[in-house]
């Protein structure tokens, strides 16, 4: 039994250097390159760039109104507040019933006076046709034609007069100018509307701007059809300058100017800031401030090179403005650079861009 153990002992060591031999001579897989890393790049621009002063303002409505009666009388429906309405909806309700009245009074005195001037009518017209045989006096004949003209005059009376009637009873009905909610109500059910007295006011919650007053410094750099900045709670968009108001307060030395807003963009009431440029700024190369890699001893951004690989441009950052940061360094305008991946990236690794 010993002998067997030996010899197959013997044999294993034996066969050591041959399987060591053979591993030899097989050549060492160089191993694959990684793929290529995913990243979003920007571009290097030419900005002007110019310090900003941020000012406070407030979101309004464009349409923003306190509607009024024309009519009076007392109040017999009136809308809700926070009731959206849209233009030519009912918003009050007046009593009607006398103006009724007043109104079928008003068609029976036409109906007389169109009686009356028919009448006149056919007898100008009857004398008119035996004047030429001299069987009436000229006198009768002028007679005759002065009552048609005042008969044609108390119609005409008569009809403005139904007409007026009319527009009055249509103002009973309360209507909305342009589409909004219901702020406030200033009257009543039951209550009695004066002519001209405020009924509910009425706020366009859609078509929106900022009201911002600035100093009178700041108005020679700015124009209408200008972006600024707005921020509202720490997160800030583009908006535009719809227009400025060239007059001064000689108290306060402030002007007013509108920002254009978007749909939905906050409440009216809510207080905004807009970034204002102080002076006209100077042309500067910027990128995006996402590029920026930053580290203790330096910063840096990553280039993407027209062979789809990284490399490493070492920058100094300047002035920030909203999302774009002034460079100076190796990096030209139209530069493509890393703006998300880039921290993990080495020089020369390749790239694969999916979006900018």
């Amino acid at each position: 039994m010993k002998t067997v153990t030996f010899s197959f002992l013997i044999a294993s060591l034996a066969a050591v250097p041959f399987a060591f031999t053979q591993a030899q001579d097989k050549a060492p897989e160089k191993a694959p390159a990684p793929p290529p890393a995913t990243v979003a790049v920007g571009e290097a621009t030419t900005t002007a760039l110019a310090p900003t002063r941020w000012v406070p303002g407030s979101v309004v409505s464009r349409e923003d109104a306190k509607i009024a009666g024309v009519a009076a009388g007392r109040v017999m429906e009136i809308a809700e507040v926070g009731t959206v309405v849209k233009r030519g909806d009912r918003l009050a309700k007046l009593d009607d019933v006398a103006l009724r009245l007043r109104l079928e009074s008003a068609k029976a005195s036409a109906g007389r006076a169109k009686a009356q001037r028919d009448l006149a009518s056919t007898q100008a017209t009857r004398l008119a046709k035996l004047a030429p045989g001299n069987a009436v006096a000229q006198t009768q004949l002028d007679e005759a034609n002065a009552t048609l003209e005042s008969a044609s005059q108390e119609l005409a009376r008569a009809d403005a007069e139904r007409r007026s009637i009319e527009h009055a009873l249509s103002e009973t009905d309360i209507r909305a100018p342009f589409d909004g909610v219901v702020s406030e109500r200033f009257v009543q059910r039951g209550e009695y509307l004066q002519t001209g007295g405020p009924v509910v006011h009425l706020v366009n919650t859609e078509n929106l701007e900022a009201r911002v007053q600035a100093p009178l410094d700041l108005a020679p750099h700015l124009r209408a059809g200008q972006e600024l900045q707005i921020r509202l709670k720490g997160a800030s968009q583009p908006a535009s300058v719809r227009a400025i108001v060239p007059v001064g307060d000689e108290r306060s030395r402030q002007f007013e100017l509108r920002v254009s807003l978007p749909e939905e963009f906050a409440l009216v009431g809510t207080a905004v800031e807009v970034a204002l440029p102080e002076s006209q700024g100077t042309a500067g190369l910027t990128v995006p401030r996402d590029a920026l890699v930053l580290r203790e001893s330096h910063t840096y951004v990553m280039r993407v090179k027209p062979d789809n690989t990284a490399e490493q441009v070492e920058v100094k950052a300047g002035v920030a403005r909203d999302a774009r940061v002034e460079v100076s360094g190796a990096l030209a305008a139209g530069d493509r650079v890393v703006v998300r991946g880039a921290e993990r990236l080495r020089a020369g690794q390749s790239v694969r861009i999916v979006g900018s």
